[in-house]
Parts: C-alpha cells; structure tokens; sequence
C-alpha cells in the first residue's frame, strides 16, 4: 500500500511539474543594440608603434594621436596596459566632434628580453570601441659593465 501511495505522488508530482514547465512563457529573445549613427568614432594616424630595438631597462614613450571623427563627445573611460610595464595616460575630459587628442604610452623595459608586442586597449563611448594599440620592438641585453682592471701584485 505505501508502495502505491508512493508510486502515485510521485507520478503525480512529474505530471505537475512537466505541466508547469509547458506554461512558462517563453524567454523574451535577445534584442539587438541599437547602433547610435551619431556615436563618437576614435580614428588613429597610426595604431601600432615600432621602438625597433632598445636596451634592457631602457623606456620608450610614444604619443598616439587620435581625432574624434564621430558627431558626439567621445569620452574614454579606461585605457589598460598589457602589463605593468606598460602604462598609458588619456585624456579625462571629454573630445569634442572633429577634435584631438593623445595617448601618451610608456613601455619599460626593465626585466624583458627579445620581441616585444605590448598593448593598450581603450575603452570609450565610441562606435568603434574597444581599440587597442601596440608597442613593438626587440630588447636587448644590456651592453655589459667593465670593470677597471686590477693591476697584479709586484714581487
């Protein structure tokens, strides 16, 4: 008798959830972001820098220049280096339509050896956003330190 008890709830209790399941209302579908034609746009001279080759512990500094070529304000909201030794100043106010402005990057090399590809990725309001920016180069040993020689003892 409990077995039948049992058997009954628990059919029970699968028929309920099975029908609760077949009236949830659908989820709503993923509507799609409207794109803002007049959206600020950051437009580059140039993404990429190539220092060429530098001493280990030496920094490279580059100023990326940018022109807001969209019709609102372009305001940045972060800038991030691909590491700590490379680190980037923006502009914290906003950037007018058909106006200017710079990205000032330094990469330290202190500590790195070899081909160098080091990042910034910035992020703003702009249609085209995120973008990011690249530092290239070869570090190099630093040239080693001599030492004064020691003259022998005379006998």
């Amino acid at each position: 008798m409990k077995k039948s008890i049992l058997l009954v709830a628990c059919t029970l209790f699968m028929a309920v959830a099975a029908n609760a399941q077949s009236t949830d209302k659908a989820a709503p579908a993923a509507v799609a972001p409207v794109e803002n034609k007049n959206a600020a746009e950051m437009t580059f001279d140039a993404l990429e820098y190539n220092f060429n080759t530098i001493k280990q512990g030496e920094s490279v500094t580059r100023e990326f220049v940018f022109t807001n070529t969209g019709k609102e304000d372009l305001i940045i909201t972060n800038a991030t280096g691909s590491c700590g030794c490379t680190v980037p100043v923006w502009p914290k106010e906003p950037t007018k339509k058909g106006g200017k402005g710079t990205i000032k990057v330094t990469f330290n090399s202190a500590g790195k050896m070899g081909m160098q590809d080091k990042t910034v990725t910035i992020t703003s309001n702009a249609k085209n956003t995120p973008v990011v920016l690249h530092l290239k180069g070869t570090v190099e040993a630093p040239a080693p330190v001599a030492t004064p020689a020691v003259d022998a003892p005379k006998n």
